[in-house]
């Protein structure tokens, strides 16, 4: 059964954006734009984020572009493909009392794809953006998805996640999130 995320169960994950290699990315100008929405909408509706780096020594830190929006957040750094296999951050996740888990970042097919089966594992409810998610080909990034999605991941979008926590437009926050996504 699919629950509906919600703003006090989420965490947004931001993996690997990395130096170069985030420009690499199949379409990475919607993927950056996609990534800056979802972490200025957390930080609008108060949804703790966690962002993660693949051997930065190697492959650079995160994207000058991406970074500016999480310069008050420190990276998790890590050597093995799942976010998971980076102790703090999992152990910090679980510390955060939430649940469901929004997945965004670089290459869908290898650390988002490995991290949330790993997430899964541990019973988080796991949503990937498919805007925010990106490989560098298109056969790749369609594969990891589809590979999540026959994990027990939900796959979401930008606009359906965050209407989705929203819930109404009522919500006090709506306005914001709205012209975010203008």
């Amino acid at each position: 059964m699919i629950l509906p995320f919600h703003t006090n169960e989420s965490a947004l994950i931001v993996i690997d954006v990395q130096g170069r290699l985030a420009y690499l990315m199949h379409r990475h100008e919607h993927l950056f734009k996609h990534l800056k929405i979802m972490i200025k909408a957390a930080k609008v509706l108060d949804i703790p984020i966690f962002y993660l780096e693949q051997y930065p020594q190697g492959l650079g830190h995160t994207n000058d572009e991406i970074k500016a929006e999480l310069a008050d957040l420190v990276a998790y750094e890590k050597i093995t493909f799942s976010s998971c296999g980076q102790t703090q951050f999992i152990e910090d996740l679980k510390n955060s009392g939430r649940q469901q888990m929004i997945i965004s970042g670089i290459e869908t097919h290898v650390c988002v794809y490995q991290t949330v089966l790993d997430l899964l594992a541990e019973k988080f409810q796991v949503a990937v953006n498919q805007d925010a998610v990106s490989s560098r080909t298109k056969a790749n990034k369609k594969l990891g998805i589809h590979r999540m999605e026959q994990a027990g991941a939900v796959i979401t979008s930008t606009e359906m996640v965050l209407f989705e926590m929203m819930q109404t437009a009522k919500h006090p926050r709506f306005k914001e999130i709205s012209n975010l996504l203008k």
